[in-house]
């Protein structure tokens, strides 16, 4: 089943990468002109931006769900990733002032999110990690709940394996651009 990805600017972009190949509805961009690399450029970073509010508002539902803020949940979802972590380096990784991850933390370990232990490698630390068991319910509202993980399926079934690999490495160097600018900009403010 072949779709269109339609961008905010009403443009389309076609699944077999071609912009000037005709949509499953037949019709073709005007004048059956590719865009230019300025427009695809500019269509892809529109793209983003609104990928980037589709999974906040997903965040923002999920949470309310379970009575988490986005921020809690999204240093949950770390911690789940990276943890055993200390809270140091949970708020570097969040981009959170200390402080502020020891009122997100305190929150966490009400709810029985997570837990705080020793470091088994410095005694004198603290480390934090997910509670077993607790992400399932979690990990349903985000994979069946929400269905976005049955939609996320259907649009890789659209797609063979090298072009899956082509945008998992996109993916992959567009969240790495995103973490550098984040600590360029966290480096300014702490100057």
């Amino acid at each position: 089943m072949e779709s269109i990805t339609p961008t905010s600017s009403g443009q389309s972009i076609h699944p077999t990468g071609d912009p000037t190949a005709p949509t499953p509805g037949g019709t073709s961009p005007p004048g059956n002109r590719r865009p230019s690399r300025g427009q695809l450029n500019r269509m892809l970073k529109e793209s983003l931006r609104d990928l980037g509010a589709q999974l906040s508002r997903l965040n923002s539902s999920v949470g309310a769900r379970i009575d988490l803020k986005a921020t809690d949940l999204g240093c949950l979802d770390f911690i789940g990733r990276y943890g055993p972590i200390s809270p140091s380096a949970l708020a570097r990784r969040a981009g959170l002032h200390p402080a502020t991850m020891t009122g997100v933390l305190d929150r966490l370990e009400r709810g029985g999110w997570i837990e705080r232990a020793r470091d088994p490698a410095d005694r004198r630390s603290v480390v934090v990690q997910a509670v077993r068991g607790r992400g399932a319910k979690i990990l349903r509202l985000y994979l069946v709940d929400s269905g976005m993980n049955t939609a996320v399926d259907e649009i890789c079934a659209q797609y063979d394996d090298e072009q899956l690999e082509l945008l998992i490495g996109f993916m992959q160097r567009t969240a790495d651009a995103g973490r550098a600018a984040s600590e360029r900009l966290t480096g300014d403010r702490d100057a």
